[in-house]
This record gives C-alpha cells, sequence and structure tokens, in this order.
C-alpha cells in the first residue's frame, strides 16, 4: 500500500495542455472580415447619404424644397 505523500507525487507526472502562440492566419482573417463588414457599412451609410443630396437637389430643382425658413 502506498502512504499518502507517494499518491501527491504522481500528480507531477500529469502531461499539462502547452498555450500556443498566435495564429497568424486566423488574426488575418478576423481582422480582414471586421474591416471588409465595418468598410460595407460605412459604404452604405455614403451611398444612403449621396442619395438624400441628390434627392434634396432634385427637389430644389423643381420648386418643391426651399431653404429658406418661413416667417410666422
Amino acid at each position: 500500500m502506498r502512504s499518502r505523500s507517494e499518491n501527491y507525487k504522481m500528480g507531477g507526472r500529469i502531461q499539462h495542455i502547452q498555450l500556443g502562440g498566435p495564429m497568424l492566419i486566423k488574426e488575418i482573417v478576423i481582422g480582414s472580415v471586421f474591416a471588409f463588414a465595418a468598410g460595407g457599412a460605412f459604404k452604405m451609410w455614403h451611398w444612403d447619404m449621396q442619395k438624400r443630396a441628390k434627392n434634396f437637389y432634385e427637389q430644389l430643382d423643381r420648386g418643391e424644397a426651399t431653404v429658406v425658413a418661413q416667417e410666422y
């Protein structure tokens, strides 16, 4: 029969998981996905603002919109 101290010594032989370094390809892919998502969101916002400006100037040319505040 083993003593209690011998049982504790056995715990030192367990293989511990080694943490690896950063995965370069994975980080590049994740960064690219975030960059394309942010770029796409900005581009959609930019197109919307262009459409609003174009619509405003078309209404201004037709006389449907004015830039002068009404007096009460």
